[in-house]
């Protein structure tokens, strides 16, 4: 029953979505970008949580990226690092997650945008059998505050095995209500192709404030699942995430 009630707000929130975007008034034309773009990202998080599960023990990490973008086609790649616990914690070696993804953005309309591309999770050393190693393709669509995306494995997805063709479907709203404060809503479903088992929903409710030297979001988050643990742990509980980070 509970999972017919998820997946009914699923669609509500994809409904409204659609509603929304034809709503949507055009948005002011932006200033001219320079044709190519590169940026870096820093931050610190209490715990680093991935669709809703603790990657690090309910512990904290440190995350660093860089990303570049053509801007006259919408090209864009880049590359991301954290530290993790949750490859040891299944039996296998490597403390590190190491992201490589690569895609295109773009207008369909005034109102709507679209991100297609893929995503590839690099766990070093990671000795898991099936491997952690994973990839993901993924299409995403947004208009005003409202965004809803879909990504797919092509691989086994973090060591799950005959877990190809596993998908997970986000749906966010990101509402700016007074003074540069955005209100974060998200809610997730991931599905692990013959593991109903490790299949689970997710959820976050939070809020993010760019104070220019820093962005700093608090978020409570959770998921409906307790087959994701670590030293006893229970990986999906329900806990507050803070983060402090930097784009420059």
């Amino acid at each position: 029953m509970k999972m017919a009630k998820n997946l009914t707000l699923i669609a509500a929130l994809t409904l409204a979505f659609a509603s929304m975007a034809q709503a949507q008034e055009a948005a002011p034309a932006p200033e001219a970008k320079p044709d190519n773009e590169v940026s870096y990202n820093v931050a610190f998080v209490s715990d680093y949580r991935y669709r809703g599960i603790s990657q690090t023990r309910l512990k904290p990490a440190l995350q660093g990226g860089a990303d570049y973008v053509n801007n006259p086609t919408g090209f864009y790649a880049g590359t991301w690092l954290t530290n993790i616990k949750w490859v040891k914690d299944g039996g296998g070696d490597g403390s590190v997650e190491w992201d490589i993804y690569a895609g295109k953005r773009g207008a369909i309309s005034d109102a709507i945008s679209y991100d297609v591309g893929g995503l590839y999770y690099y766990y070093p050393s990671n000795k898991l059998n099936p491997s952690a190693n994973t990839f993901e393709l993924y299409g995403q669509l947004s208009a005003g505050p409202f965004l809803i995306k879909y990504s797919r494995s092509t691989t086994n997805l973090f060591g799950f095995a005959d877990s190809k063709n596993s998908g997970y479907f986000d749906a966010q709203i990101n509402q700016e209500i007074a003074d540069g404060y955005i209100v974060n809503l998200h809610l997730g479903r991931q599905n692990v192709k013959n593991n109903d088992a490790a299949s689970y929903n997710d959820y976050k409710i939070g809020v993010t404030k760019d104070f220019g030297v820093v962005s700093v979001s608090l978020a409570a988050v959770s998921a409906n699942t307790n087959a994701y643990t670590g030293k006893g742990k229970d990986l999906g509980k329900t806990g507050a995430v803070l983060t402090i980070s930097k784009i420059f």
